[in-house]
């Protein structure tokens, strides 16, 4: 086993488990879940059969990843952040073939007790603010989303740093970095978005 489970960890017989990733305390990982390379796994994590995680993917304490979630490489979902399956859920009601997707894309940050409704497509480099609410809908790469409900509040860097805007370019504070806004998407001019 080339990877690390707690003894309290529970990894059910069939689940897919990259090298080098660490799972830890109280944490449940279902059959039929996939987990890349190099991720963590905090304390009181669930994940639910059929979700697919990316490498590199750090997921902080008491987060509950469940069926229709796509993580891509280098995501970071920050603590009780939490995410939906079925946009009107009844007790009386099993809906577990209607459960929506949600895709987080490479490079996004969730903060804190952030809520994510099933449906969602958050761009690459996204950054989400703690507590914010996302609804439905697809968000562009970059972009700084904050408040309840969530709205585009600005573009940050990969950096996750707030992009300073100085006439047609976006400059990030802390890395220098270069970006433009089209109209329509923003694009990093000193790395290549393969990178």
């Amino acid at each position: 086993m080339d990877y690390f489970v707690h003894p309290s960890a529970i990894v059910d017989e069939g689940a897919k488990i990259g090298s080098g990733t660490r799972i830890w305390h109280f944490t449940h990982v279902m059959a039929g879940a996939s987990i890349g390379p190099g991720c963590t796994l905090g304390q009181n994590v669930l994940v639910a059969s059929g979700v697919s995680i990316g490498a590199n993917v750090k997921i902080q304490n008491n987060v509950s990843v469940y069926a229709g979630v796509v993580l891509e490489d280098d995501v970071f979902c920050g603590p009780s952040c939490v995410f939906t399956n079925v946009s009107n859920p009844r007790s009386e009601i099993v809906r577990r073939d209607q459960y929506e997707k949600t895709l987080v894309r490479r490079g996004a940050t969730l903060g804190a007790n952030a809520t994510i409704v099933c449906g969602s497509t958050l761009g690459r480099f996204v950054l989400v603010g703690a507590g914010a609410v996302v609804t439905r809908g697809d968000w562009p790469d970059y972009a700084l989303l904050l408040g309840v409900p969530a709205k585009r509040a600005g573009w940050v860097s990969r950096h996750g740093r707030r992009l300073v805007e100085s006439g047609d370019v976006m400059t990030c504070p802390e890395s220098g970095w270069r970006y433009v806004f089209d109209g329509q998407r923003v694009t990093c001019l000193d790395k290549r978005e393969d990178e």
